[in-house]
């Protein structure tokens, strides 16, 4: 997929997300609540930052940063401390799959913090294809992290127009809730 496929797609994604505060928060209590609400403020958080990428909203470069420093702030174990093993209780939308993969979970909370900060940096990034200095996207040898193209160093991602980065973080958010939440 080129760059600007996967882009748009990640874009696609974000503004799709379903608002979590229209699945039934109607009962839940407690942490279940506690974790609803946290992920009601990221989807707000990536919608908005979406809508200004995608023009439906003026670009502005602190707005996207202040609202990517938001979302770093509900990863790591902001989030994960909301998931204590068993929290299954209606209307909690959590498989209990995040328990038996609890590794694969902790790591995309810990990527979703990491992504969203190198947005944050790559904020006041030129936008669209091109990096700073005009070498486009391609990255080049070694300039990704182990897990190849899907998954660039924090450095490398920092360096991209804020758009790519979104993409990115985007992919973060749809890996775990495709991993991690019920199907409605």
């Amino acid at each position: 997929m080129n760059r600007k496929s996967f882009v748009a797609a990640a874009l696609a994604v974000a503004v799709a997300l379903p608002p979590v505060g229209a699945v039934a928060h109607d009962g839940a209590t407690g942490v279940v609540k506690e974790r609803m609400d946290l992920m009601e403020d990221l989807a707000a958080a990536m919608k908005s930052i979406a809508a200004m990428l995608r023009g439906k909203e003026p670009y502005r470069p602190q707005k996207v940063k202040s609202l990517a420093r938001e979302i770093e702030g509900h990863g790591r174990e902001a989030l994960t401390g909301l998931f204590p093993t068993g929290s299954l209780e209606a209307p909690t939308g959590a498989q209990p799959s995040i328990w038996t993969e609890w590794t694969r979970f902790r790591g995309l909370a810990e990527e979703l913090s990491e992504r969203a900060a190198a947005l944050a940096a790559a904020a006041e990034n030129p936008r669209g294809g091109t990096m700073h200095g005009g070498q486009g996207m391609h990255l080049g040898p070694g300039a990704m992290g182990e897990g190849g193209p899907a998954d660039p160093r924090a450095e490398m991602l920092s360096a991209m127009p804020p758009d790519a980065a979104f993409g990115h973080l985007t992919r973060t958010c749809v890996a775990c809730h495709r991993e991690f939440r019920k199907k409605r």
